[in-house]
């Protein structure tokens, strides 16, 4: 009895429940107690009327017992709606279940694919989304845990990483443990923990994951917008898949943009009405919007959609229709035209973070462009940087690290104007200084190219590295010789001073080294340089 009686404890019930519960069922199995006192627990609410949250979904045997009436849960029509006006277009838009996801094929689209499979089978393993704001990650968390259709029910328990600690994520877990060992009938109610910016939480806050990954106490799910391979531990990354979310088309973005268009009840229609009135708006939006907006948001829905409410209003505003007075707005027609989704876009949006994934990849997409000595993809790159808000400074380094490892010798005075750039933009800052790095860039990416520095100082390392315990002392002859001791013992015997013998020939390397050549640059350049 004492062993039944903690195990029902351990499900969250009281040490006093526990004990009249196996009582009443004469200790027969942990099952029958619990639903005794389920069913003692639902006399008291009937009998006092008061409203509780059971914290536990149990799934009791009818088998020979009477049909009781159901509890009239019926929500508010009322209420409803208005909790839904309340709510951006974006959230109230949010697809329900992974048919409704759109523009991430390479992960949902075909049958085998890893979401598809677990899904079917109804065992979800722990996962990463990384992909940019917009691109559906929380959607995808969500539309997982309520397509699943197995005997194994998903409850879905969002944190975000910016609000959250680790008490909060210790919480969930105790409660999805809890859960775990409620089992009734074979029914097992699994936690589904979604984080959204994991990356946001610090090295201890992500080991606290582990060991309930680890165990299964809780299905994780992490959301983020930087790379994993910078900003999560790789312990976690061991026990979780990453799955890449691209950025969503244009082509996306539209029919996104349209689904909300013409949904009537979730959709932009609800963003215009009251529900104090009977109002019923005519919403028309023309292409030319659609266009617009899926062309400039950079692939993120969530500014489309939010574009798109503020434009529906600003167009009500600007026809003077008042939705909150039915006097003049039953059965009112709202055509949305470009100027409005102009006016509520204000500027197109730009994707970039000074210190994360796009920092890295503009940067690169800048020198490589240099080297290939395009000077308009060189331009354009830099404009992204320099719109996006990123350092001048930090850009001028670059060029100087471009200037003496992608010119080179095949122009001396790259490095010069590489330094002299950086000067000026310290001198002058933004805006002034963006002249400077656009002309500095387009020099570097006009100049001639040489990697033979580069290449040289490489193949160096490269001897010394292989050479490693046996590296030859420098020879006595290319030693100084201070001291007459220095002198007596052969520091400096042998030197050829070279201004007073320009035309003797004397060995610099050491002897196991003679003759080797690392800088690949023809004798007369190299006299000239």
């Amino acid at each position: 009895m004492e062993e039944k009686k903690q195990q029902l404890i351990e499900m969250g019930f009281s040490d006093d429940l526990a004990t009249q519960a196996l009582s009443a069922t004469g200790h027969n199995s942990i099952s029958t107690a619990a639903e005794w006192i389920i069913k003692k627990q639902q006399q008291q609410q009937s009998s006092s009327h008061h409203k509780t949250t059971n914290l536990f979904r149990f799934k009791p045997s009818t088998q020979n017992q009477p049909q009781q009436s159901p509890i009239n849960l019926q929500p508010n029509t009322k209420n409803t709606k208005q909790q839904q006006q309340q709510q951006p277009l974006p959230e109230r838009m949010r697809p329900k279940t992974i048919n409704e996801i759109v523009g991430q094929d390479h992960l949902l689209a075909s049958s085998s694919s890893l979401l598809r499979s677990s899904i079917e089978c109804g065992r979800l393993s722990s996962f990463i989304l990384w992909g940019p704001p917009g691109t559906g990650k929380t959607s995808i968390a969500r539309a997982i845990v309520n397509s699943c259709t197995s005997s194994s029910s998903y409850r879905f328990v969002s944190l975000s990483a910016v609000t959250a600690g680790v008490k909060d994520v210790r919480d969930v877990v105790d409660e999805a443990r809890k859960r775990k060992r409620n089992v009734i009938n074979g029914s097992v109610t699994k936690t589904v923990l979604f984080v959204d910016e994991v990356h946001r939480f610090n090295k201890s806050q992500l080991d606290s994951f582990l060991p309930v990954i680890e165990d299964g106490s809780i299905v994780f799910v992490g959301a983020t917008t930087e790379n994993p391979s910078f900003h999560l531990i790789t312990p976690l990354l061991s026990r979780c898949r990453v799955l890449t979310l691209n950025p969503l088309q244009p082509c996306h973005i539209a029919t996104i943009v349209m689904r909300a268009v013409n949904d009537p009840d979730r959709g932009l229609v609800q963003s215009l009405g009251d529900v104090n009135v009977n109002v019923n708006v005519n919403v028309q939006v023309s292409g030319d919007v659609v266009e617009y907006l899926s062309q400039h948001c950079d692939g993120d829905a969530r500014v489309a959609l939010n574009a798109l409410e503020v434009s529906a209003i600003s167009a009500a505003a600007r026809l003077g229709i008042s939705l909150s007075n039915n006097t003049n707005a039953t059965n009112a027609s709202l055509d949305v035209i470009l100027d409005d989704a102009k006016e509520a876009l204000q500027s197109k949006h730009l994707s970039y973070d000074k210190d994360g994934e796009q920092h890295y990849n503009l940067i690169s997409a800048l020198h490589k462009s240099m080297r290939g000595s395009d000077a308009d993809a060189s331009i354009y790159w830099l404009a992204r940087m320099l719109e996006g808000g990123e350092q001048p400074l930090y850009i001028a380094r670059r060029l100087i690290q471009f200037s003496s490892e992608d010119v080179g010798l095949a122009d001396a005075s790259a490095l010069t104007q590489a330094v002299s750039c950086y000067q000026a933009c310290h001198f002058l800052g933004m805006p002034e200084c963006s002249i400077n790095l656009a002309q500095c860039v387009v020099y570097l990416a006009l100049a001639p190219k040489s990697v033979a520095v580069y290449k040289a100082l490489e193949a160096a390392r490269k001897a010394v590295r292989d050479s490693v315990g046996q590296n030859e002392g420098v020879p006595l002859h290319l030693r100084n010789a201070p001291t007459k001791l220095m002198k007596e013992v052969g520091y400096g015997k042998g030197y050829v001073y070279p201004p007073d013998n320009p035309e003797s020939f004397q060995s610099y390397l050491p002897s196991s080294l003679e003759g080797s050549k690392f800088l690949d640059w023809p004798d007369d350049k190299r006299r000239k340089q």
